[in-house]
């Protein structure tokens, strides 16, 4: 799950990063709130916090720039704002939640759990051929077993299960799950691949990933073929 942070305290940013990766989570910060904007407007992130005061433009009106255009993604506020009506204007605006500062890093952990909390078993788990994954236990399983996937294994398995039988580009893995300023190269895609490869035979899975010459890759049910 990726997370976009907006916050103008750089350390409490760089800090908060490091405690979702350490929870399984792909973090990335932005310290103004047009960079906030830009980067929601893409589409590719599961959960934002912002906070609401920061240069350039505060979060309330990132807020509603977003619900605007019609991105309903989860959004949590986070700032040293506490009074009544600056908690009331941030969920009247369209925030799933407020929290704010000093707070504990565990009610933060829980609250973005929360807001991004899926209703059902059903949308919990994705199924394909033999094999489900579990978004709330990262655990990817078949008649035959199951294994606990790492962040990344995990975020790449989510993208192929969700879009079972498209192509799926090295790009757009990059995109989607390194983010567009990380310094990683396009070959890491192949590693975690390799790893989910490995997985899947270790499964007896009926699916695979396939690679199509210079598109990308796919997966695939061999019961579909």
């Amino acid at each position: 799950m990726r997370v976009l942070i907006a916050e103008d305290e750089q350390a409490l940013a760089k800090a908060l990063v490091k405690i979702l990766e350490k929870n399984n989570y792909t973090a990335e910060a932005v310290y103004d709130g047009e960079a906030a904007s830009d980067y929601l407007e893409t589409g590719n992130y599961d959960v934002a916090i912002l906070d609401i005061m920061m240069p350039k433009r505060d979060g309330i009106t990132v807020l509603k720039t977003a619900r605007a255009a019609g991105n309903q993604i989860p959004i949590l506020m986070l700032t040293a704002k506490s009074e009544v009506e600056d908690r009331v204007a941030g969920l009247d605006s369209g925030a799933n939640d407020y929290l704010p500062k000093p707070f504990d890093t565990r009610e933060l952990l829980a609250r973005l759990r929360a807001i991004t909390r899926t209703k059902t078993e059903a949308d919990t788990k994705l199924t394909y051929g033999n094999v489900t994954l579990d978004r709330a236990t990262f655990e990817l399983s078949s008649p035959y077993g199951s294994f606990r996937l790492a962040n990344k294994e995990f975020q790449m398995m989510e993208f192929f299960m969700a879009n079972p039988r498209q192509i799926l580009s090295a790009d757009r893995f990059m995109e989607k799950i390194w983010g567009p300023d990380s310094p990683a190269e396009l070959n890491v895609v192949w590693v975690y691949i390799s790893y989910l490869r490995k997985k899947l035979t270790a499964l007896h899975a009926s699916v695979q990933i396939k690679a199509s010459r210079n598109a990308g890759y796919s997966l695939e049910d061999a019961d579909d073929q």
